[in-house]
């Protein structure tokens, strides 16, 4: 006999038919106490439950209903029905009345709902603005909170973010990085008296121990920059373990060296850091660190002038014999090399021979040296053999792929790196200049199956001006259009963009769309003691999310007016916010006596729409600057380069090829 199910098992036994002739017969007043208990129970256990428990109960939930045939939604529906009834009919005069009136307020509080986001975003709603209306918080605009799990890996994502930006849809499954030891966990969560000061000070207490040297031209702009901005290539260098004779140790040859003569030598390298923090932290590297302790075993082993030591590429896969890898002498990371047998991207690292060598963007090894703080076990990074799961022809993980897994927020896993402020902005730039890499390395392997050989502007250059020697005419590596920022990439966005003014004449409207740290999506996914700009994966994602709905509800919503065509280019400001320039082409020319209907250069009415004056206020109103602030970003030579303060006008006039001319009543926005 199969066995029933344990939900049915409860309904029909004797205790369950008692407790039903109990409600049956309880007063309004008893019914509505227990109901309160019940609901203030159920309060309390999801408030205390997890976001997977959450996950999984609403999962149950709808399949629950889901699996329901007809009969029994019919029979479960006419059973609430029947509920319904009773209580109504045991209720008071009092309480159906109250009842009645909730009610009402409720039917009436939808009514004004739908009105709004039906008048919000109607054809052509822009020219028609209404402060009655709480834009703010119209479904077409609102993301959510970042409360949609990946049933997979468990990723924390907002509902309309793609399916597979995690793991791939499973076919991204990488182990979690261990967490961080003490002192450094409770330095990031702020469980340490240093925890302030370390994390102001996080990239300068990483550069104290990386043991390879980061090689880039950082870009400063202003007294203030919050984000972490490089030009050129990125590259790492590593030197040997030990300096030359009469050389001061540097990176990795300080691990080597005496306790008391590494906390000096750190110490004295960057006075304004704390004694006490720079010992701890050497001591949890030197006993944690897989690397430091296997080259430290390497020395004390061999003879440094003829020590060599490499450290391999990519990881021994899990179907091959471990013999075949390593050398069977030592189990380390960094093994002895025998003879010549290396690859390509291997670091080979000689005891004492002075020279800087290159490590390969694709090493395993490439993140945990640079950045031994955030990988203070020596975690792996990305390697090319890092296998996709469920995959028919043998894929390998891609560059991208993998650390938009390492990026990811998983419910019920501690990820350090996003705790490291400033040293975060910093691996985040690193490792996109280390995707742009491994896509260059993609198209020099590949320019045969790209045929840039048959480039139209290389043969026409070639057919027309026979004085030109074949040799010269390009470069030795041509970028495909499908390169992002490559000169073929431009060469077709313009060419796009030609099109639609050729078609379509002049657009109808340019809008800049800014991103805003104060939203609430943004301030609701930082850590305590974070600002916006120490999470710059959060604001990416958001701003994408709410540029899509900007996006839907002037076209598909058509705000402005059917729109014709579109395009749009996101641009990064100094501070790191993003920003859009889009242009629209409305099927319907907008007229000179709607212009001042869309654009206002005037302050709102602070008593009837509070909420458009705060932001025009605070986000749009230019200066001080002139003669009162004369160190404003805008001052060049003692003269507003933004052409502030201007002059009063009454009208809108449209000067200069059709662009309007707007400045009504205030000079200063």
């Amino acid at each position: 006999m199969p066995r029933r199910r344990r939900s049915q098992l409860s309904k029909n036994s004797s205790q369950a038919r008692l407790v039903k002739v109990r409600r049956i017969g309880e007063s309004s007043s008893e019914n509505a106490d227990r109901l309160e208990i019940m609901r203030v129970y159920a309060s309390q256990s999801r408030a205390r439950e997890l976001s997977v428990e959450r996950s999984i109960r609403l999962a149950e939930q709808n399949a629950r209903y889901e699996r329901q045939s007809s009969a029994e939604r019919s029979q479960r529906l006419e059973e609430n029905r029947a509920r319904n009834s009773r209580t109504r009919a045991r209720e008071s005069s009092t309480e159906r009345s109250q009842r009645l009136l909730t009610q009402r307020d409720r039917q009436r509080s939808l009514r004004a709902r739908t009105r709004n986001r039906i008048l919000a975003h109607s054809n052509r709603s822009a020219f028609s603005y209404d402060p009655q209306i709480e834009y703010a918080h119209q479904n077409s605009i609102q993301i959510g909170a970042m409360n949609k799990m990946c049933p997979i890996c468990f990723t924390k994502k907002w509902a309309e973010e793609a399916k597979g930006m995690c793991c791939a849809s499973g076919k991204v499954v990488l182990p979690n990085i261990d967490e961080p030891p003490e002192p450094i966990k409770s330095l990031l969560t702020n469980n340490h008296i240093l925890s302030a000061h370390f994390l102001n000070n996080v990239r300068r207490y990483n550069s104290l121990f990386q043991m390879t040297s980061f090689g880039a031209k950082e870009i400063k702009e202003g007294h203030f920059m919050p984000t972490f901005k490089v030009e050129g290539q990125v590259y790492h260098l590593i030197g040997s373990l030990l300096p030359p004779s009469g050389q001061i140790p540097q990176f990795l040859q300080i691990y080597f060296i005496s306790d008391a003569d590494q906390l000096s030598l750190r110490s004295n390298t960057a006075p304004m850091l704390k004694l006490n923090l720079i010992n701890e932290l050497q001591t949890m590297l030197n006993s944690h660190n897989v690397y430091i302790r296997s080259f430290k075993h390497s020395i004390e082993l061999n003879t440094p002038d003829s020590l060599k030591l490499i450290i391999y590429s990519d990881r021994t896969p899990h179907t091959e014999h471990r013999g075949r890898y390593n050398a069977p002498s030592i189990n380390e990371v960094a093994v002895l090399l025998v003879d010549e047998d290396k690859g390509p991207r291997d670091i080979v690292l000689h005891g004492r021979d002075g020279q800087l060598k290159r490590v390969s963007e694709l090493h395993r090894a490439y993140d945990p040296l640079q950045y031994p703080l955030m990988f203070a076990s020596g975690d792996d990074g990305y390697y090319l053999t890092i296998p996709q799961q469920n995959s028919s022809r043998n894929k390998t993980v891609s560059c991208m792929q993998y650390y938009a897994y390492r990026l990811m927020i998983r419910a019920n896993c501690f990820n350090a790196l996003h705790y490291h402020k400033d040293l975060f902005n910093q691996y985040c730039v690193d490792m996109m200049a280390k995707m742009i890499s491994e896509r260059l390395n993609f198209v020099y392997r590949n320019q045969q199956k790209l045929r840039a050989d048959d480039y139209i502007h290389l043969r026409d250059a070639l057919n027309q001006d026979a004085r030109i020697i074949a040799a010269n005419i390009g470069q030795h590596v041509i970028l495909p259009s499908s390169f992002t920022g490559s000169p073929r990439y431009l060469h077709e966005k313009t060419q796009d963009a030609m099109t639609y003014v050729r078609n379509y004449g002049r657009p109808d409207l340019f809008i800049t769309f800014t991103c805003n740290p104060d939203w609430q999506e943004i301030k609701q996914e930082l850590f305590p003691g974070q600002r916006s700009f120490d999470r710059h994966d959060i604001i990416a994602r958001v701003f994408h999310l709410k540029m899509k709905k900007m996006i839907k509800i002037l076209t598909k919503d058509a705000i402005f007016g059917p729109v014709k065509c579109y395009m749009l280019t996101v641009e990064w400001q100094k501070r790191g916010l993003p920003h859009c320039h889009m242009l629209l082409w409305l099927n319907s020319k907008v007229q000179p006596d709607e212009i001042d209907k869309i654009i206002v250069a005037d302050l709102p009415n602070k008593d009837e729409d509070p909420v458009l004056f705060e932001i025009v206020t605070k986000n749009m109103v230019h200066g001080p600057c002139g003669q009162e602030n004369l160190t404003s970003p805008c001052m060049k030579n003692g003269i507003c380069r933004k052409k502030y303060p201007r002059s009063f006008v009454t009208v809108t006039r449209p000067v200069r090829m059709g662009i309007p001319f707007i400045d009504d009543a205030i000079s200063t926005t």
